[in-house]
C-alpha cells in the first residue's frame, strides 16, 4: 500500500509540472515529407537565441501535428534519424527507444508533442501540455534534439528556420 501511495504522489507531482513559461521563440518552420505536411515546429530557448544546448536551456521544441501518426512510426522515425546522424544505432539508442515507447502516444491532427530540455539535462515530454514523463540521461537531450538541430540533420531547411540561420 505504501508503494502505491508513493507512486501516486510521484505521478501527481509530475502532472503538476508545466512547460517552462520563461522561454522565448527562436524560430519556427514546417516539416513536410514528399507532399504531406507532417508538423509545424517551434523552438524556444531561455533568451530567444541559440548558444548550444546547455547555454540555451531551458529549451523547448514544440511540434504541432497536421496528420495522424502512430507512436510506433514516431519511434521508428527517431531511430532512423539517429542512424542517419551516427551511421549506426548504438545500444544506447535502442535503450532510449524503449523509454520513448513507454512515454509517447499516437497523435492526430492538432495534437502537440513538446520536448523540454532542462538545465540539469533532463528531458521532459508533454502531450497537449500534459506531462508524459522524462528521460534523465543527460546524453539523451542533445542526441534527440540533434534530429532537428545538428548540421547533419536530414531536414536542413527546417533547421535553418528553427535556428534563424
Amino acid at each position: 500500500m505504501r508503494k502505491i501511495l508513493l507512486m501516486t504522489a510521484f505521478f501527481c507531482s509530475l502532472s503538476a509540472q508545466a512547460i517552462p513559461g520563461d522561454v522565448k521563440l527562436l524560430g519556427q518552420g514546417q516539416f513536410s515529407y514528399l507532399f504531406w505536411n507532417l508538423y509545424q515546429a517551434q523552438l524556444y530557448t531561455a533568451d530567444g537565441s541559440w548558444n548550444g544546448y546547455q547555454q540555451s536551456s531551458p529549451l523547448v521544441l514544440k511540434l504541432t501535428y497536421q496528420r495522424k501518426i502512430s507512436k510506433d512510426d514516431f519511434i521508428e522515425a527517431t531511430m532512423d534519424q539517429w542512424k542517419h546522424l551516427q551511421g549506426k544505432l548504438s545500444v544506447q539508442h535502442k535503450e532510449w527507444a524503449g523509454q520513448l515507447d513507454t512515454l509517447w502516444t499516437d497523435v492526430k491532427k492538432g495534437d502537440q508533442l513538446s520536448c523540454v530540455l532542462l538545465p540539469d539535462g533532463t528531458v521532459q515530454f508533454y502531450f497537449n501540455e500534459k506531462l508524459l514523463g522524462a528521460v534523465t540521461d543527460p546524453a539523451f537531450g542533445p542526441a534527440f534534439l540533434d534530429i532537428w538541430l545538428s548540421d547533419k540533420t536530414s531536414a536542413p531547411k527546417l533547421r535553418k528556420q528553427l535556428l534563424q540561420l
